[in-house]
């Protein structure tokens, strides 16, 4: 069994998906610290989150749900020996989060995020050719770390957390919209061409746009918050002027893990301003 087998048999495979669980992780946990929170309940709701993300990988090679499936006896030992240490340590910190009664709305988090993730199984399943619309579902349950780490640290769901969750959520399917765009457009040759395969995307990213101007005119959202979606709009319309140019997925990949990272901070700022 190669190295490279056997780290697609135990390792998530989308590496865009840990900035997903991080980047909202960090954004809730900066927010709520900074509103005076303490980080103790941080440490073992990080590895809780951690470990059940990466359990997942293992699982689905187990029993054949995933892309490379563990098939000769070293395979499914080396599976069986990674679900069980990260059962047990994912199952650690959930008891010492919990212990004592502490963290108790986080159970509702947990089942929101479960049921995210079980509608996106079902979804996959049932309809192989909608698989943009299962990531789209699956990101609803990975963003649900910053309303966890928020109450974490705070110990109060506050409209500040569900704030949270809603930007880290718009902020993920932009990324997901765009990356699948550009895969689709890899061989246009004009803008015309990037404009015809591309008019879904640019009407997302007007929906966008209402939808946090709506937010901050309902005192949903601090304005100043709406800075953090300035860089990602930007690229997006920007493409659609720029001359084509043969996709490299890996320039790429790097380039919205930046763009995540600067969206987190930005997003950090503008709820601390007034």
């Amino acid at each position: 069994m190669t190295s490279g087998r056997r780290r697609s048999l135990v390792f998530p495979r989308e590496h865009g998906a840990w900035g997903i669980l991080l980047v909202p992780l960090f954004t809730g946990a900066s927010v709520g610290l900074m509103a005076g929170g303490s980080a103790w309940s941080l440490v073992p709701l990080g590895i809780a989150a951690l470990g059940l993300f990466w359990l997942r990988t293992p699982v689905e090679s187990w029993i054949g749900a995933a892309p490379v499936r563990a098939r000769t006896p070293s395979e499914l030992q080396l599976v069986h020996q990674t679900v069980f240490v990260l059962a047990v340590v994912s199952a650690s910190a959930l008891i010492w989060l919990f212990w004592g009664g502490r963290n108790r709305f986080l159970l509702w988090i947990g089942a929101a995020a479960g049921s995210a993730f079980i509608v996106q199984a079902i979804v996959k399943r049932t309809w192989r050719s909608v698989r943009t619309a299962a990531q789209m579902i699956g990101v609803a349950g990975l963003t649900s770390t910053a309303p966890a780490a928020y109450y974490a640290v705070t110990g109060r769901l506050s409209g500040t957390a569900w704030s949270l969750w809603a930007c880290n959520f718009l902020f993920a399917i932009n990324q997901i919209q765009f990356v699948q765009l550009r895969i689709r457009a890899a061989h246009t040759t004009n803008r015309s061409e990037k404009a015809s395969i591309g008019r879904g995307f640019l009407a997302g990213q007007v929906v966008l746009m209402v939808l946090l101007a709506a937010a901050c005119a309902g005192h949903l959202l601090r304005g100043y918050a709406v800075i953090a979606f300035l860089p990602v709009l930007l690229r997006g319309f920007a493409w659609f002027a720029t001359e084509s140019k043969p996709l490299a997925i890996q320039a790429l990949g790097k380039s919205e893990l930046v763009y995540a990272g600067t969206f987190g901070m930005l997003l950090v700022l503008g709820m601390q301003l007034p």
